[in-house]
C-alpha cells in the first residue's frame, strides 16, 4: 500500500529550510538535464522524501512519499478556505502518484476542519494523525509519572488548548489515570457547561476550566499543550520543576530554543521514534530519518502498514479506545514514544529526575532554619541505598552534568560500590580490572590493608590531626624526614598540601621567592595541574584558553629541544625550570636518553632551579622509586602527590633543598607567607608513612620494572600487527598506547564523491562559493577528521569496559593515547588478561588497517 503525507514548516526557519531544499533540488535537476520552464514553475507541494519501501518490525511493508506545503501556520490561517483547496489539490497529486491514503500534518489538517472537510472532498481516505500524536503525548506523561514517582491525586495537570481534538482526548486519558486537570480554553469560550459536556460526567469534579494562562502557573507543574495559536505559555512564569509536553506546532511555549533555565523541562510532545528493526527504505550507511517522527506522519505509515484504507483520525472527537489502538499498532510495528527529546535533543531519565525534588516536598522541601528538618533530610540521604541511576542523577544535577553525559556517550558511566587491590565492583558484583588506578593514585591498589589499618588505629586511638598552628604534628614531622632521606638530591625541607596541583603551586611560589625572578620555563605538552598557577606552566592551550590572562613571564620550551631550553634559561627573568621526567598526561612521552642529565647540567650552568614534577611518575611507578633516578637527576625542588597516601587520603608534598627554602622563607617576615589549613595533618601523614613503607617493603619499583618490560613487549607484539597502533611507549608500569587511525582527507573525499555522484554539477557550486564559506568548511572538515581519530581511540576504551570489564582511559592532553597505569600490585595473569583483551579489540576493530 502506498501513502502520501502533506507536511508544512512549523517556523520561519524551517520554511527557509524547505525553500533551500526546493532551490537545491531544482538547481540540481537543471544542471543535470538542462533548463526547463516547467521545472522552474510554481508548485503546490515541494517534494521532500520518497520511501521506496518501508518494512516494519513485524515484517509488514508499505511505501510512500512526503511533500511540503511551503506555508507556515500564520499563512494558512490567514486564508484557510484557499489553503483547504490547496490541500485537496495536494491529495489529488498523491492520488496521481498511486497513493491510497493521505495523512495531513498540523495545519494542513486544521484548515480542513481537522480533516473532516478534506475527507469529504478527497477521492481516498484521509487521516489527521492526531490519534497517534495524542498517544505519544500521553505515553510521555506516563513515563514522567513513573520516573518522578508522581501520585496523580497530588499533581494537577494543565492542559493547554482544550477542547481541541488532541487536548480533549488527552484529558480523557489522564482523567482515567486519576489526575486532576486544569483546562485552558480560548478566552472567548464562556459556556463552561458546554465545554464540560465533552468529558464524562463522572470526572467533572476533578476538572477546572480557565481562559487565563496565568491561572495555571501557581498550581501546576505538569503541562501538556496542543493549541493552534502557539506561544501561549510564558516560560519565565513556570514554577521550578515544571515539565511541559509541547505537542503543538508551532510550539505553545514562547521560546524557539531551549530556555535559559535548568529547573524546567520542555519536551517535544506527539513524536515517535522507529526502532532499528524498522527499515524506512533508501537507507545509506544504516542512516535514515527515524527519530522524533511527528505522530501525524507516523500514524499514516502505521495505517499503511496495516493496509487500512480508512478515515482514522478526523474531527474534534478522538475516541480514547482508538488512541490506544493506534498506539498499540505503532508499537507492534516498531514505533515508540521514546526516547524523549527537548527541542530535538534527546533527553533521558536523568534530565527528568533532576526535577524530582520539586515533586516530593515531604523529602526535599526543608526549612533551612529548622535543625530537626535539616537533620532528617541529611539522615534520609545517608540512609539511602541508591541504584546506579540515582548516583548518576545526583552527579548530573549537583556536580558536572556534561561529565555524566560524556561518560554515558562512551558507555563508561560506571558506579562502583566496592574496591580491593586491582579490582572495582559495581552494584551487581561484576568485577572490573582497573588499569587507570586513579591516574596513578593507587600504586598499592585499592584499599591497601596496611594503610587502612594504620588510619583506623590512629582514629581509634583518637590521634590529633589538625594541630599545625598550635603545636607541631608528630607524624607529619616523621613523614618529612623520611621523604627528605628517600628523595634524590639534597632535600632538606617539605611543604605539605592536599593535591598535586597544590604541590606545584607551592613550587611556583617557592621559585619566585627564592630567585626573585618572575619567570619559570616549562615544556610544551606538559601537564602540571589546573589551578591558575599550575595552569600557567601547563603546555596545552585547550586547558588554558578560558582562563587568560594567566601568570605572566612563564616561558614555554619545545619538548626535548636542548638548544631552545638553553636559550630560555639564559633569560634574565627566568629563575626556574619545571618538568616531568615522563610526560604522563601529555601522552606518556619519554624524553630521549641523556636529555634529563643534559637539562640538569644546563640548569647548573645558568643558575636555574631544577623543579621536577614526580606527582605521577614517582613512588615506584616507572621502575625506580623516583623516575629522575634513571638518569641520576638531583632536583632542587621535587613534587609528589597521588600515591603518597596509598590512595586513601588527599596529600601533596613539595620538597626542596634547605638553602632554597632559606632564601624563600627563612626570615621572621616570610616563614608563614605560604601555608595550608589542611596540608600537613597527622592523619594523611600516617597514611603516607605506611604507604611509603609498603612501597619499599614490597619492592614495587623492581616489580614495576620487571612486569612493565614484559607488559610493554607483549603489547608491542600485538601492535606490530596493526598499523593503527603507532607506538607503545613508556617505562615501568606507566605505558601509553598511541593510536593513529588517520582520517585525513576522508571528509573532503566524501564531499568530492557526493559532488561527483549526485545529479548536477556540484563541483562548480563549490568553486563559486564565497572564499570565507569555503575556508570555514575546510577548517570544519579538518577538525572533523581529527575528531574521528579520537572517536576510534575512545571505542577501545568502550570495548575494554563493556566487552572485557577492563577500565582504561585517554590522557588529558591527547585523546588518541590510552593510558596503561595499573596498580603496581598487579599480577602477571592480570597483565595477560589485558594483553588478551587488547588483541581481541584490535582484531575486532581492524576492518580498516590504514
Amino acid at each position: 500500500m502506498k501513502f502520501g503525507f502533506i507536511a508544512h514548516p512549523t517556523s520561519v526557519g524551517l520554511k527557509r529550510y524547505v525553500k533551500m531544499l526546493d532551490l537545491l533540488q531544482r538547481n540540481t535537476q537543471d544542471q543535470h538535464t538542462g533548463y526547463n520552464r516547467e521545472l522552474w514553475g510554481k508548485a503546490n507541494l515541494v517534494p521532500f522524501m520518497n520511501f521506496a519501501k518501508i518494512t516494519s518490525a513485524s515484517g509488514a511493508t508499505c511505501e510512500g512519499m512526503i511533500k511540503y506545503m511551503p506555508l507556515i501556520a500564520e499563512e494558512m490561517i490567514a486564508d484557510p478556505r484557499a489553503i483547504a483547496e490547496r490541500v485537496v489539490a495536494g491529495v489529488e497529486e498523491f492520488v496521481a502518484d498511486g497513493a491510497e491514503l493521505v495523512g495531513l500534518g498540523g495545519f494542513t489538517s486544521i484548515v480542513g476542519r481537522r480533516g473532516e472537510a478534506t475527507a469529504a472532498k478527497s477521492p481516498i481516505p484521509i487521516t489527521s494523525g492526531n490519534s497517534l500524536t495524542t498517544y505519544a503525548g500521553y505515553k510521555a506523561l506516563m513515563q514522567i509519572k513513573e520516573w518522578l514517582d508522581i501520585n496523580p491525586e497530588k499533581e494537577t495537570v494543565a492542559i493547554v488548548g482544550y477542547p481541541g481534538s488532541i487536548c480533549l482526548a488527552l484529558s480523557r486519558l489522564l482523567l482515567a489515570e486519576g489526575f486532576n486537570l486544569k483546562l485552558l480554553h480560548r478566552a472567548g469560550h464562556k459556556d463552561k457547561a458546554e465545554m464540560l459536556s465533552h468529558l464524562p460526567e463522572q470526572y467533572h469534579h476533578r476538572v477546572t476550566l480557565t481562559g487565563n494562562p496565568d491561572d495555571l502557573y501557581d498550581e501546576c507543574k505538569l503541562f501538556a499543550g496542543a493549541t493552534s495559536a502557539g506561544g501561549v505559555i510564558d516560560v519565565a512564569k513556570l514554577q521550578p520543576g515544571s515539565i511541559f509536553i509541547d505537542v503543538a506546532l508551532p510550539r505553545d511555549v514562547n521560546v524557539d530554543a531551549r530556555p535559559a533555565r535548568d529547573d524546567i523541562l520542555i519536551i517535544d510532545g506527539g513524536c515517535v521514534t522507529a526502532t532499528d528493526a524498522v527499515k524506512l527504505g533508501g537507507e545509506s550507511l544504516n542512516v535514515t530519518i527515524k527519530q522524533q517522527l511527528n505522530g501525524c506522519m507516523a500514524e499514516t505509515i502505521v495505517l499503511a502498514l496495516e493496509q487500512r484504507r480508512e478515515n482514522y483520525s478526523l474531527g474534534r472527537y478522538l475516541e480514547p479506545v482508538k488512541v490506544l489502538e493506534i498506539g498499540e499498532l505503532a508499537e507492534k510495528h516498531g514505533f515508540y514514544a521514546y526516547p524523549l527529546a527537548s527541542f530535538g535533543e534527546r533527553i533521558d531519565r536523568q534530565h527528568v529526575t533532576n526535577l524530582k525534588r520539586y515533586y516530593h516536598q515531604d523529602i526535599y522541601a526543608i526549612d533551612k532554619g529548622d535543625t530537626s528538618q535539616r537533620l532528617t533530610f541529611i539522615d534520609n540521604i545517608i540512609a539511602q541505598d541508591p541504584a546506579k541511576e540515582d548516583t548518576l542523577d545526583r552527579h548530573h544535577q549537583f556536580i558536572n552534568p556534561m561529565m555524566v553525559e560524556f561518560l554515558k556517550q562512551q558507555r563508561c558511566d560506571n558506579v562502583f560500590r566496592k574496591a580491593q587491590g586491582t579490582m572495582l565492583y559495581d552494584n551487581d558484583g561484576t568485577g572490573y580490572l582497573d588499569m587507570v588506578a586513579g591516574y596513578g593514585c593507587l600504586n598499592l591498589g585499592h584499599n591497601p590493608s596496611a594503610v587502612s589499618q594504620a588510619v583506623k588505629t590512629f582514629l581509634d586511638e583518637q590521634g590529633p590531626n589538625f594541630i599545625q598552628y598550635i603545636s607541631v604534628p608528630e607524624h607529619t614531622a616523621k613523614l618529612a624526614e623520611v621523604l627528605c632521606h628517600l628523595a634524590p638530591g639534597e632535600m632538606g625541607r617539605v611543604f605539605f598540601s592536599n593535591s598535586g596541583t597544590e604541590a606545584v603551586e607551592a613550587a611556583i611560589k617557592l621559585a619566585k621567592a627564592a630567585t626573585g625572578k618572575p619567570g619559570i620555563a616549562y615544556l610544551k605538552n606538559s601537564y602540571h595541574g589546573k589551578t591558575l598557577g599550575a595552569l600557567s606552566i601547563t603546555g596545552r592551550e585547550k586547558h588554558r584558553k578560558y582562563f587568560q590572562p594567566l601568570i605572566q613571564a612563564m616561558v614555554e620550551v619545545p619538548f626535548a629541544d636542548l638548544d631552545a631550553l638553553r636559550e630560555a634559561l639564559q633569560r634574565d627573568d627566568v629563575g626556574a625550570l619545571m618538568l616531568e621526567p615522563i610526560q604522563g598526561e601529555g601522552g606518556v612521552h619519554v624524553p630521549p636518553a641523556g636529555y634529563l642529565s643534559a637539562v640538569q647540567q644546563i640548569c647548573r650552568d645558568t643558575g636555574t632551579l631544577l623543579m621536577v614534577d614526580e606527582i605521577q611518575t614517582g613512588l615506584a611507578r616507572t621502575g625506580k622509586l623516583f623516575a629522575c633516578e634513571w638518569e641520576g637527576i638531583e632536583p632542587d625542588v621535587l613534587m609528589l602527590s597521588k600515591s603518597l597516601s596509598g590512595g586513601l587520603l588527599p596529600i601533596g608534598a613539595t620538597l626542596c633543598r634547605s638553602d632554597v627554602w632559606q632564601r624563600a622563607y627563612g626570615t621572621s617576615d616570610r616563614f608563614l607567607v605560604h601555608t595550608s589549613t589542611f596540608g600537613g595533618g597527622n592523619l594523611a601523614s600516617v597514611a603516607a608513612l605506611t604507604a611509603l613503607r609498603e612501597i619499599v617493603a614490597q619492592d614495587l619499583a623492581a616489580r614495576a620494572d620487571e612486569l612493565g618490560s614484559y607488559f610493554k613487549s607483549e603489547l608491542q607484539a600485538i601492535a606490530d600487527q596493526y598499523p593503527f597502533i603507532a607506538e607503545i611507549r613508556g617505562q615501568g608500569l606507566m605505558l601509553g598506547i598511541q593510536f593513529e587511525q588517520t582520517f585525513d582527507g576522508a571528509v573532503a573525499a566524501s564531499a568530492r564523491e557526493f559532488a561527483t555522484r549526485l545529479p548536477g554539477d556540484w563541483h562548480s557550486t563549490w568553486k563559486f562559493l564565497p572564499d570565507p564559506v569555503r575556508e570555514h568548511l575546510q577548517a570544519a572538515m579538518t577538525r572533523m577528521e581529527q575528531t574521528l581519530g579520537e572517536m576510534f581511540c575512545l571505542k577501545f576504551v568502550t570495548k575494554f569496559c563493556l566487552d572485557h570489564q577492563i577500565l582504561t582511559f585517554v590522557t588529558a592532553n591527547s585523546s588518541t593515547v590510552i593510558r596503561i597505569q595499573p596498580p603496581l600490585v598487579i599480577s602477571k595473569p592480570e597483565i595477560d588478561r589485558f594483553v588478551s583483551a587488547f588483541a581481541s579489540v584490535c582484531e575486532e576493530l581492524s576492518t580498516f588497517l590504514d
